[in-house]
Order: C-alpha cells, then sequence, then structure tokens
C-alpha cells in the first residue's frame, strides 16, 4: 500500500517511528514532511498535504502527527476527499475506517504513546469499510 504520511516538529519523531514501521512492513511511504523535531514549523501546511496527496490517489492511506492531533486533522478535512480520524486507541481506530471509510488517520504525539499507536495503525490499515448502513452516511460528508 502507498501511505503518505507528514507532521508538524512536534509529531516528527512519532511519524519517523511509524513510518519506520510501515517501510518494514512491506508499504511505501511518502514522507511529506517535517524535516525535524528541532525546526518549528505549522501543522496546517503538513496536514493539508498530506490530506492532497490522498484526495489525488497519489496515497492510499495518510497518517497525520502533531502534538496534539486536533489541528492537523482539522487541516487536513479541510481538502475534499479527505476523511481523516483523530484516533485515541486500536477501538476508535478501527471504528474509524469500518464506520466512516475514513482514508487518513491523525495521532497527537504528546497524548500518545508509541505502542498504543502502532497498534491503533495497525487496526486502521487491516480494517476494511463496513459499507451498507454506512455508506450513505458517508457520501453526506462529502461536499456536493
Amino acid at each position: 500500500m502507498r501511505i503518505a504520511v507528514a507532521s508538524d516538529h512536534a509529531g516528527f519523531s512519532l511519524k519517523a517511528l511509524l513510518a519506520s514501521d510501515l517501510r518494514a512492513g512491506g508499504h511505501e511511504v511518502e514522507d511529506l514532511g517535517a524535516a525535524d523535531a528541532e525546526t518549528a514549523v505549522d501543522y496546517p501546511d503538513y496536514g493539508r498535504a498530506c490530506a492532497e496527496a490522498v484526495a489525488a490517489g497519489r496515497a492510499e492511506m495518510g497518517i497525520v502527527v502533531c502534538g496534539s492531533g486536533i489541528g492537523i486533522s482539522i487541516a487536513a478535512n479541510r481538502v475534499p476527499g479527505a476523511r481523516c480520524a483523530l484516533v485515541h486507541d486500536h477501538l476508535s481506530a478501527r471504528l474509524a475506517r469500518a464506520h466512516n471509510d475514513a482514508n487518513m488517520i491523525a495521532f497527537g504525539a504528546r497524548l500518545m504513546g508509541l505502542e498504543t499507536a502502532r497498534d491503533a495503525l495497525a487496526a486502521f490499515l487491516s480494517t476494511p469499510f463496513a459499507g451498507g448502513r454506512h455508506a450513505a452516511r458517508v457520501m453526506k460528508l462529502d461536499p456536493a
């Protein structure tokens, strides 16, 4: 699977670890930045860049990380075609895919440990969209 990843400086370390895990798992990873944890950058730029990669089809899924996960997920969700879910654990990640057909996942690096993030990401990537009664609801999420 081709997966785009992006973060601000606060999310850099978690993003880098998750990207490494994805590569080790055989995924193709496009890292859209930030380049390091020391240089302060603006999370909206990175959330938007990742969402645009997903919406344009350059990536099948996207992962974004900032300090809380809130700002970068808001930025991603401003891009038509991106459905970014801020998750906190395995269950929220699984439901984001199964019920909401989320194509992006957001993490708060200051709020979530590495093992919880790994577990949530595994659930996200392995869960298919359930369709059925959820499909009509998901269609209402995208602008007309």
